[in-house]
């Protein structure tokens, strides 16, 4: 009788980290295994890790890729697994390299030693966050085999996203089981949108659909697993965690489906998924460039406390430093929240004061005004950086999106660091974020982290009296609802204006995004959690005189 048990195998891979990578991929092969599983399905890529960029168009990464897929089917062997068929994603040669592409996407089904079957990715996306087309040669067969008596097609992310290719041709194959290799990045409800895609490929193909996907941070990539088994009529059997490592075990027959295990995961609210989102973009880029702590400035303000709460949430609030860094400026309440905070948090936290070393250098450059000001956060960042070479901590910047893109930040000053937790989080949804955190700690009977009063204050960047950030931009509810036309839906100024808002206004906030995109191009990158983050998603010159 036809029957699989199926582990779809949620893993975190590294970059570039082929060894180690296979190495989990047998580590959560002989888990499944324990399980009773017969067949495990990986993500996409997930020997060499994803996206590798241009990695892949050296013959010596691709060439260290394909022997890790033949290393792992004899290990296979070795070890007692070879019944146990498993679905691997990495690059391989291609027969057709296209200039500066020499290799396919690719997908392997390994069984008894051997390669049973083989796909390569048809749809190679050019947009957003993707390069595909320029590092990847374009597959054509169509990836179908049959084995425990079922048959099987396979796919590879963008191939369920784009109409047409091998996709649209599984149904007559009468594939009872496609497996879908995936590698896709988490952005706000992103997941709803991969539910309904699989649901569509299951009922149009006349298919079961087991999609796994990666889980982890790469760089400014969050991978957040949460992946999906659907039945031929679109029936939800299971959904794996999102933001963890997680194996999840179906028994199929062809037809029907059972979860073995609980595990109908139901719909996290966006503000959890948000803050895991950004807890994890920083735990991996920690960890896996070898750091061992972080190190930011604490202004008391709600930005810095949002991002030092992110990375105490990350590796740990003994490995987080925070340093005050007040002026001349610095109110007591600043001070006093700073310290409030670390209090909270249990992290380290040191007050270096910084009104002797401005007035140096005021003295001898003989500056003022807005020099003077821009001063003060440059020399916070010199101590930031010091600290850094010092003691081998990253420094996190703690600019939020909308300050990122009305330039609302002093270059080699408050913009300095190597990791941008909150990059991609615009100025009211990090309020919205500390109440949830703070909530959700009080959730559990734990003491809210953020002070109140960080929440409650109005904005301000304490480099002269009595400042706050409304002096130069308008309230935060009216910027970012032009920043999330202009940017995130890219709608020209003359829309912008016809949709109510005031034409001065929008006028101003516009030369501001479009004189702030110097800046942008030389900051740090962070973790991406919309559908249009500055950097990967939006590119634009920064010489530019179109206006409109």
């Amino acid at each position: 009788m036809p029957f699989i048990r199926l582990a779809m195998a949620q893993s975190n891979p590294i970059v570039g980290d082929i060894s180690g990578n296979l190495a989990k991929v047998l580590e959560q092969t002989s888990s499944a295994a324990k399980l009773g599983a017969n067949l495990v399905q990986f993500g996409e890529m997930s020997i060499t890790g994803y996206p590798v960029e241009d990695l892949v168009t050296r013959e010596s990464f691709v060439s260290a890729a394909e022997r890790a897929v033949t290393e792992l089917a004899a290990e296979l062997v070795k070890r007692g697994l070879g019944e146990i068929a498993v679905v691997i994603g990495a690059p391989r040669k291609s027969s057709t390299p296209t200039g500066w592409a020499i290799a396919s996407n690719s997908a392997f089904v390994l069984y008894q030693g051997k390669i049973l079957a083989s796909y390569s990715k048809h749809h190679l996306p050019n947009y957003s966050v993707f390069d595909e087309y320029r590092n990847f040669v374009p597959g054509h067969e169509v990836g179908v085999f049959e084995l425990f008596g079922i048959k099987f097609a396979l796919a590879i992310c963008e191939d369920i996203w784009q109409a047409g290719g091998p996709v649209a041709r599984i149904r007559e194959h009468q594939t009872q089981l496609t497996l879908v290799l995936n590698g896709s990045p988490f952005e706000v409800d992103k997941d709803d949108r991969r539910l309904r895609l699989v649901r569509e490929l299951a009922r149009t193909q006349n298919t079961a659909v087991s999609y796994v996907n990666l889980v982890g941070g790469q760089d400014d990539l969050v991978f957040d697993g949460d992946s999906i088994f659907t039945t031929a009529d679109g029936e939800l059997i299971a959904r794996g965690e999102q933001f963890a490592e997680d194996l999840v075990l179906i028994d199929f027959d062809g037809t029907r489906a059972t979860l073995v295990s609980e595990h109908v995961q139901t719909k996290a609210d966006d503000d959890w998924q948000i803050w895991n989102a950004l807890v994890l973009g920083l735990r991996d880029y920690v960890q896996k460039n070898g750091f061992k702590s972080v190190v930011l400035g604490l202004s008391g303000g709600i930005d810095s406390a949002v991002v030092a709460t992110i990375a105490a949430d990350a590796i740990g609030a003994e490995n987080v430093y925070g340093i005050s860094m007040p002026s001349k400026y610095s109110s007591d309440h600043s001070k006093d929240d700073a310290a409030i905070l670390a209090g909270n948090l249990g992290c380290h936290f040191e007050t270096v004061a910084i009104e002797s070393m401005v007035k140096v250098f005021e003295s001898e450059l003989d500056l003022g005004g807005l020099a003077s000001e821009n001063l003060q956060a440059r020399m916070r960042g010199v101590i930031l950086m010091a600290l850094s070479n010092n003691d081998g901590h990253l420094t996190l910047t703690t600019g939020n999106k909308s300050e990122l893109a009305v330039g609302y930040s002093t270059i080699y000053g408050d913009s300095v660091g190597g990791f941008a937790p909150i990059k991609d989080v615009e100025k009211t949804s990090v309020w919205r974020l500390a109440k949830w955190r703070n909530a959700w700690a009080d959730s559990i009977g734990e003491k809210p982290p953020i002070p109140e009063n960080s929440i409650l204050k109005p904005p301000s960047a304490e480099l002269r009296p009595d400042q706050t950030d409304q002096d130069s931009l308008p309230d935060y509810e009216i910027l970012d609802a032009i920043l999330d036309a202009y940017v995130e839906k890219r709608r020209g100024v003359s829309e912008i204006i016809s949709s109510g808002f005031d034409i001065e206004v929008v006028n101003k906030v516009v030369a501001l995004v479009d004189r702030a995109e110097w800046k942008r191009r030389q900051g740090a990158i962070g973790p991406k959690i919309t559908g249009m983050a500055f950097g990967r998603d939006r590119r634009l010159p920064i010489t530019n005189k179109y206006k409109g």
